[in-house]
């Protein structure tokens, strides 16, 4: 990213503004992306954009570090989809997504392009937000799950082995 972008995005603080959405329209579930997509939609019109590079579909190399800290390994590959699109204005958003959906990933690029061109606070309030609620309910019942199926091992000590 060029400083020239940089700055126009509010800088380091808008570049992580605009790491954060990414990762949260990556990570969204499909369904309830576009759900909240067309919920934006009721009330305006799709914003015209040309289509830089078109929604595809392709597989990315996923890593892990064993306990978080360890030497990278590679785990496996995943699915993902990406689109690009530029907005009437000269705006660039892009959309990687989890998955198979091409209109997820273009959905993506057009809320990365809208909130690049002045948007970001409503697009935040109506998409962004219930996504990152939907995504934390999911940790938590996911976290509860594995909570139950905790065992507690304990050692007892008995008194005559002084």
């Amino acid at each position: 990213m060029s400083n020239s972008t940089l700055h126009a995005t509010g800088g380091a603080q808008g570049t992580e503004r605009r790491r954060a959405r990414l990762s949260t329209l990556a990570k969204a579930q499909d369904d309830v992306l576009r759900a909240l997509w067309e919920g934006w939609l009721e009330e305006r019109a799709v914003p015209a954009h040309e289509v830089l590079r078109s929604p595809e579909i392709g597989t990315v190399m996923v890593r892990g570090r064993a306990g978080a800290t360890g030497a990278p390994f590679n785990l496996g590959e995943m699915t993902v989809a990406r689109a690009s699109v530029r907005l009437g204005n000269g705006t660039v958003g892009h959309g990687h997504v989890q998955g198979r959906s091409k209109d997820a990933a273009l959905i993506a690029a057009l809320v990365d392009a809208l909130s690049e061109a002045g948007e970001a606070d409503a697009l935040d309030a109506a998409i962004l937000a219930p996504l990152r609620r939907a995504a934390e309910a999911r940790r938590t019942d996911r976290a509860e799950k594995a909570a139950a199926t905790r065992v507690e091992f304990f050692t007892m000590v008995r008194g005559d082995n002084a």
